[in-house]
């Protein structure tokens, strides 16, 4: 699978749908051990991908040439 061609969005998905087919109990264990491996690398795509925009959310404040950290909550 190649996490990288995905959006944020189609990975939280599969995230998901990777937590509930764990969750039932009704994979094999080499099944289980894959899709947690799956899941363990769209989580890391997804931290990195938030990381990239909380640095695009950095403005350049214009009086003073700081940078200033906008806080979203």
């Amino acid at each position: 699978m190649n996490v990288k061609s995905q959006t944020f969005e189609q990975a939280l998905t599969k995230i998901e749908a990777i937590i509930n087919d764990i969750e039932t109990g009704e994979l094999d264990l080499e099944t289980s051990l894959n899709n947690y491996k799956t899941g363990m690398e769209l989580i890391k795509f997804c931290q990195e991908k938030l990381q990239n925009v909380e640095q695009k959310i950095k403005i350049l404040d214009q009086e003073n040439n700081k940078l200033q950290d906008i806080t979203l909550e």
